[in-house]
């Protein structure tokens, strides 16, 4: 069994007004702590989401697992080829390799926390988001950094028909 020993040596405290929020609903994005931050240990967001809204298409992250811990609302996941529905109070644990995606439920709002661990630097991503929804960028642009961001997209049937 291997161990993460972060290189960090005091507490990373993100003030809620404090944190860079990223978007405007129907999603919007909390950027709380990046993999600078903590030494390499986690980087986390929280996600808020609603009226159905999508939240992540179907990807993979080949070094890091993924967290979501729903804060509130309901929300469709995708993890494998199954497709989980998860209420507040509820967690999903995505293993590394393994194809997962995340939505609000139709016609729902979801609020979740969400956890990369071992962290990846993922505020800029965040940003570059930001930047293909504003029409800044193209949607292509996100193939070109899919290694940078240990984020690889993929085709799932089940979340489409899920999400039809």
């Amino acid at each position: 069994m291997s161990l993460i020993a972060p290189g960090f040596d005091e507490s990373v405290i993100v003030r809620s007004a404090e944190a860079e929020v990223v978007g405007r609903a129907p999603t919007t994005i909390r950027l709380l702590a990046d993999s600078s931050s903590t030494g390499g240990a986690l980087s986390t967001q929280r996600v808020t989401l609603s009226g159905g809204a999508d939240g992540a298409k179907p990807h993979r992250h080949d070094g890091s697992a993924e967290l979501f811990y729903m804060l509130d609302g309901t929300a469709q996941l995708l993890s494998g080829d199954q497709v989980v529905t998860a209420g507040r109070g509820d967690l999903v644990v995505v293993p590394p390799g393994l194809p997962h995606a995340f939505a609000a439920a139709p016609g729902e709002d979801a609020d979740i926390l969400i956890v990369i661990t071992p962290g990846v630097e993922r505020f800029e991503y965040f940003r570059h988001l930001e930047r293909i929804a504003y029409g800044k960028v193209p949607p292509e642009s996100l193939l070109d950094v899919q290694e940078v961001y240990d984020t690889y997209f993929l085709g799932s049937a089940a979340w489409d028909e899920a999400r039809a």
